[in-house]
């Protein structure tokens, strides 16, 4: 069946079962989404953190008292409400809150320096933050300097007992206050506890502003750990339409597959960052589903016990995540015989990672693809294949991908140049930067990404490489993703990252950082092996060993912290 004109060639690989483009919002606000999901859920499981479970009606019985005492301060419509959370079962509870009482979230890696910390605090105008009481003292230094006027600070066992504080919250709380030390001396004597502000909001009604499609939901920062941060401004419709548009491409994958009445979730990235908060938050929110909430996926010794306790059937995760997972002989024995769907994002998924996932838990990882700007899928391998492409797949429904020469040019299938987007789920903008917003935006209102790629004759499409880390070799186009790829099919090399460094004929020379597992391998190994498998120019000039390589939030290598070293 041909279901498109030459110009949307994507839409003929679709599942026969995928629209061509999503219906009309069901709902008018995020807001209202939510009340939607815990009506008709109920007592069905929403989240579980750290052994503790909460159902929906839970889920909306506190949000509704945390939404009430955000009412209770005062608040303009749509003030922004800062959060500084890691992956808790009250993170969830706060973004619907702030979203229920009709306000904008904008979530802080609570990892910042107090110098981040300030710069989004200052530049998002956030009048009131709700954190984790581990990283009070960073908000405490910078504090001054903010407009914020109203604090709240939880604890990690705060929910373990609802709204009291039981035996169990509080050995949570003391060990790892007194014991693990993970609590720094703080003084913000004005700051109202989680607790008590549930208690405040529980006592009194609110009546929610009313927020609409074109209504600003969220502030996404992105690149704010160097220079000026940058907003993305995300709105309710971006929000609502990229759950739709991701939960039918989802919903394909499913099908016909031996799932549970309830769908379970992995929750590793946190929810502070635009994949989580749309993939885990709200499309598993959209099918009624079950989110494993992991506070800290770098301790991988934890993250297994929670998988041997759980089965998942939707496990999203990123290419250094698999790969830590992989090189653990524990998790190589958990249970994998029940059907699970493998998404990556965040990062280009490597080959060799690919292969071993699939031996190991016999799960096919199906790449996807999107960005801050985004809300953020824009396109996706198909959930109901079992093959690794190495694509980022095809564009989701409602959504229109295009390859652009320099001069803004679409360019025909199998051609490079730089991937653009349209769709419902684009950005409104930068917050308060006009001119940023105009250089990544085209005349027709397409978002230019950054990222260089090609579009094949069906439509899928192939990520090169971020056009600002391109290495210019002698006249040549060098891309790193590529050196990457080769390097670590390596036996003994757990992971690579390439960067070009300029060198007095004003070119590149390529510099490649490796992490070895097996210390009899050598310079001269990984030369011999670029040499067999990699053209003279592509090779390396300078080699270097590492004990680790810089990782952002999510666990994404980047390459620009290493051009210092």
């Amino acid at each position: 069946m041909v279901r498109s004109e030459q110009k949307h060639i994507w839409l003929n690989a679709y599942p026969e079962d995928v629209p061509a483009e999503i219906g009309p919002l069901e709902h008018d606000s995020i807001g209202a989404f939510f009340e939607d999901a815990f009506e008709k859920n109920g007592n069905a499981f929403a989240h579980t953190c750290m052994g503790k479970s909460i159902s929906y009606k839970e889920w909306g019985d506190t949000s509704a008292a945390m939404a009430g005492w955000l009412h209770s301060l005062g608040l303009q419509e749509g003030a922004r409400v800062a959060i500084m959370l890691p992956n808790i079962l009250q993170t969830p509870i706060i973004i619907a809150a702030v979203l229920r009482a009709g306000f904008t979230l904008t979530c802080i890696n609570p990892l910042y320096t107090p110098r981040e910390v300030r710069n989004q605090l200052v530049d998002s105008g956030a009048k009131t933050i709700i954190l984790l009481e581990n990283f009070a003292h960073t908000l405490e230094k910078v504090l001054s300097e903010t407009s914020v006027k109203h604090i709240c600070i939880t604890r990690m066992g705060d929910m373990f007992h609802g709204q009291t504080l039981g035996l169990k919250s509080f050995i949570v709380n003391n060990v790892v206050k007194h014991i693990k030390k993970m609590v720094p001396n703080y003084s913000l004597p004005s700051a109202t506890s989680y607790t008590d502000a549930l208690t405040i909001g529980s006592a009194r009604s609110f009546t929610p502003f009313k927020r609409s499609h074109d209504d600003l939901a969220v502030l996404q920062y992105t690149g704010g750990t160097t220079g000026i941060p940058k907003a993305a401004m995300i709105s309710h419709a971006n929000v609502l339409s990229n759950a739709e548009q991701s939960a039918v491409w989802i919903d394909s994958g499913v099908k016909g597959k031996a799932m549970p009445s309830q769908l379970t979730f992995l929750c590793a990235l946190p929810l502070f960052h635009i994949f989580s908060l749309t993939v885990n938050l709200m499309i598993s929110t959209r099918i009624g589903g079950h989110n494993l909430l992991i506070p800290n996926p770098r301790d991988i010794p934890a993250l297994i016990k929670d998988l041997r306790k759980h089965k998942v059937q939707i496990f999203g995760g990123l290419n250094t995540l698999f790969n830590a997972l992989l090189n653990n002989e524990d998790f190589r024995k958990l249970d994998f015989s029940h059907d699970m769907i493998t998404a990556s994002g965040g990062m280009k998924t490597q080959t060799v990672v690919a292969n071993r996932w699939s031996t190991v838990t016999g799960s096919t990882i199906k790449e996807c693809y999107g960005l801050t700007e985004t809300s953020p899928v824009v396109s996706g391998n198909r959930f109901d294949l079992d093959v690794f492409t190495g694509t980022i797949g095809l564009p989701i429904p409602s959504t229109i991908v295009e390859i652009h020469d320099e001069k803004g040019k679409a360019l025909p299938p199998g051609e490079i140049g730089e991937i653009c987007i349209g769709g419902p789920q684009v950005m409104l903008g930068y917050w308060n930067m006009p001119e940023e917003t105009e250089k990544i935006m085209t005349k027709d209102g397409m978002l230019k990404t950054g990222d260089i790629g090609f579009m094949d004759q069906e439509g899928q499409i192939t990520i090169v490489d971020r056009l600002k880390d391109m290495i210019l070799v002698s006249g040549f186009n060098v891309y790193p993703n590529e050196i990457e790829d080769v390097v670590t099919m390596l036996d003994g090399v757990t992971e690579c990252a390439a960067i070009g460094i300029s060198n007095k004929d004003g070119n590149d020379d390529i510099k490649l950082f490796v992490v070895k597992n097996d210390e009899r391998l050598t310079d001269d190994d990984v030369r011999a092996h670029c040499k067999k498998e990699l053209t003279n120019y592509k090779r390396p000039k300078f080699i270097v060993f590492h004990d680790e390589l810089p990782k952002s939030n999510v666990g994404k290598i980047l390459r620009r912290e290493l051009r210092n070293i």
